[in-house]
């Protein structure tokens, strides 16, 4: 079977290609834009069969002609992670591409007889209702402000309703922080994981300096991957909804602090008083982390680079391993 990876030139589809394409599957990436070459060349190694499809999500037409009776799984994961200067000054795109060309995929796979779609959602949803003093759980009460929340939160909504008025197999994840391997800077992307700006300050020789100390649940792409497939697999699943995240938190400051110990010269510290901050957070606040009790508790999932050390040594090898990309993705040259 083959399984449509819709906004596949993203880092978080080319994680979950990686893991679909170790196992013999064939994938196909969708996206406007394609994926750099490194990246391709690095995947087509791992084995099973990848192509790729360039066209815009919002072209229903060029939908129809990716979604055919031999495609059985499809992720939905076309977005633009806008910050508040593309809300104010594109918010057509972001509504467009985030949420309105999600209902002609859904039509289409009703039609083609596709046998699930699992819409990538954020934790972004909850919004404002996201500063508690607990986990948050997923039927807790969501209070998106931003549009890149309120689209995802509405893309819940709409695949939960067409999939009970059409029935149809789909379901929608809500992602913590996500951070890791092919992360890099994009046009569709306005806010990179702090983690992933500290590696490229590590990279550039440029110190890395925060805010604060950034407490998040930060859940490693490889580890999204194999939760996606997880619930790509699965018979049943009980839920029309699942948080993916670590299980536990730690600091952006604590991790900018681990590259140090192998890169003794980078600076990495809080931004003293008037210092250029080198790595933004995207937020003054750190929410409550994701519950991930329902996934683990139904299909035994957990996290295998949930601690710091861990996800980093494995980062560390997969900047070898992809050494031509890491180096364009540093450096932010064009895709």
């Amino acid at each position: 079977m083959t399984t449509l990876i819709f906004g596949g030139a993203g880092f978080v589809g080319l994680s979950i290609a990686e893991h679909l394409l170790a196992r013999g599957d064939r994938v196909t990436l969708v996206d406007r834009s394609m994926p750099p070459a490194a990246a391709l060349d690095f995947l087509r190694g791992r084995g099973g069969r990848l192509e790729i499809a360039s066209g815009d999500v919002r072209d229903v037409a060029f939908i129809r002609t990716q979604i055919v009776p031999d495609v059985r799984r499809i992720v939905w994961g076309a977005a633009i992670t806008a910050d508040a200067a593309r809300d104010a000054d594109d918010p057509e795109s972001v509504l467009g591409i985030n949420l309105a060309a999600l209902a002609p995929v859904l039509r289409a796979s009703r039609d083609a007889g596709v046998g699930r779609v699992l819409n990538l959602s954020s934790v972004a949803a909850y919004g404002d209702a996201a500063f508690v003093d607990h986990p948050l759980t997923e039927t807790d009460r969501c209070e998106p402000v931003v549009l890149y929340g309120l689209t995802k939160f509405a893309s819940e909504r709409l695949v939960a309703r067409l999939a009970e008025l059409w029935k149809l197999d789909a379901l929608s994840v809500r992602l913590a922080a996500v951070f890791g391997p092919w992360e890099r800077k994009t046009s569709e992307r306005d806010t990179p994981s702090a983690l992933f700006q500290t590696a490229r300050c590590a990279a550039r020789g440029e110190p890395a300096l925060l805010s604060a100390a950034g407490n998040r649940d930060w859940v490693y792409a490889r580890d999204v991957a194999r939760a996606v497939v997880t619930l790509l697999d699965a018979e049943r699943p009980r839920h029309r909804l699942y948080n993916i995240a670590s299980g536990t938190s730690w600091t952006a400051l604590a991790w900018a602090e681990r590259w140090t110990r192998d890169a003794p010269a980078l600076q990495a510290r809080l931004a003293r008083p008037g210092e250029r901050v080198t790595v933004d957070l995207f937020s003054s606040r750190d929410r409550a982390p994701l519950s991930i009790a329902r996934l683990s508790e139904e299909f035994g999932w957990q996290p295998q680079f949930a601690a710091l050390e861990d996800s980093y040594r494995d980062y560390r090898r997969w900047q070898s391993d992809a050494a031509a990309y890491w180096q364009a993705a540093s450096a932010d040259l064009p895709r």
